[in-house]
């Protein structure tokens, strides 16, 4: 991805290895752009429940820390067509702020927003079922796409 620096930059990971393939991207991603990086896998965050009874989970302090970006990135490495339990897990979690009156407000700031997306995997490309998955659902939230970069892993 070249483009010029934004610093109000979230980059948001995971990966099932803490230094593998994804920290790598990450890292040099962060070496050319200014921001901050938050590795998902570092907080507690529970998968999307009906009744909202989420004990000990961080997702919406993280989410609210978030709102404060104006651009997104995202990376993961691919797994099987789709990201790591725990970034599927973020996704599924922002449901939480379309089913609450009180939290749609915040929702509707992710309009202004853009997102981007580091992707890795043995392949040299990522699988379009990957990207359409980044895609269709932040668009969904009103965010812009701006970038997708992918770096094929050894």
């Amino acid at each position: 991805m070249q483009e010029k620096p934004m610093h109000n930059t979230a980059t948001i990971y995971s990966s099932g290895r803490k230094n593998g393939n994804t920290t790598a991207q990450v890292n040099a991603y962060s070496k050319q752009q200014s921001g901050i990086v938050f590795c998902l896998d570092d907080y507690v965050i529970s998968p999307y429940r009906y009744d909202k009874q989420y004990h000990n989970d961080d997702f919406y302090n993280l989410f609210e820390v978030l709102l404060r970006y104006e651009h997104w990135v995202f990376a993961s490495p691919v797994y099987w067509y789709n990201t790591t339990p725990q970034m599927k897990a973020f996704m599924d979690r922002i449901t939480d702020y379309m089913d609450d009156e009180a939290l749609k407000p915040k929702l509707r700031t992710l309009r202004q927003k853009q997102f981007s997306l580091l992707s890795n995997a043995s392949s040299p490309s990522a699988p379009d079922a990957f990207i359409d998955m980044f895609k269709q659902t932040f668009n969904y939230l009103g965010m812009t796409f701006k970038a997708h970069s992918h770096v094929q892993a050894g």
